[in-house]
């Protein structure tokens, strides 16, 4: 399924979109063959991508990442919000490294997908503060969930086997009660950094985990 043709997003900056660059490397180190939703609000661009898909209709246990950056212009629509191949932004950005490109633009890649992450939408208001949670709890959560599902799961184990490990390694109760998925995405897509607090809201059925660098979503 093809998107516009021509759609080309016009950061703020170069390090703006170098953000986006960074965000679609850390998150194909999660899942390679994964994709994020690009959506566009005002002057906003946000970059979403699935950590951990969760079960069932309403999606308990989904983990998602949103990190956002600053838009100059959208040119060639008037609104976007496609899902795409992480891998096509990172052959974008290895295509501008290739060629010197130190342009602001980057064309929104063709191909779209079809997530079933995508329809699980987030509140855009009233969220609640809950308090604080160490980023350093975050971050070793993360590197044990790591390597139990290293150990737990021998090369050769089949795929039902180790979907179930991951399941239980990163559904558990972890830091500030938040589940220990969030732990994996606050590490591998490097939004929590050693010493920090990551501030923790509630809105309905989603808990949201927020630093300065992007949000944590969960239900």
């Amino acid at each position: 399924m093809n998107a516009q043709e021509g759609v080309t997003l016009e950061f703020a900056d170069v390090e703006s979109l170098q953000d986006l660059a960074t965000f679609a490397r850390r998150a194909r180190s999660l899942m390679d063959q994964g994709s994020v939703r690009l959506q566009t609000n005002g002057g906003v661009l946000a970059a979403w991508v699935c950590v951990l898909p969760g079960r069932g209709l309403v999606g308990s246990g989904v983990v998602l990442g949103l990190r956002t950056m600053p838009l100059i212009a959208l040119r060639g629509a008037q609104t976007l919000d496609a899902t795409v191949p992480l891998s096509a932004i990172s052959d974008r950005m290895a295509r501008r490294a290739s060629t010197g490109d130190t342009s602001t633009l980057l064309s929104v890649p063709p191909m779209v997908v079809s997530e079933p992450w995508t329809a699980l939408t987030p509140a855009r208001s009233g969220w609640e503060p809950l308090g604080q949670v160490d980023a350093d709890e975050l971050l070793s959560v993360a590197k044990d969930g790591i390597a139990e599902i290293a150990q737990g799961a021998p090369e050769g184990s089949g795929a039902l086997a180790v979907g179930a490990l991951r399941e239980r390694v990163w559904g558990r109760p972890a830091a500030g009660g938040l589940p220990a998925g969030v732990g994996l995405a606050a590490y591998g897509l490097g939004f929590a950094r050693p010493g920090e607090q990551v501030n923790v809201f509630r809105a309905g059925p989603w808990t949201r985990a927020s630093t300065p660098v992007g949000h944590i979503l969960t239900r």
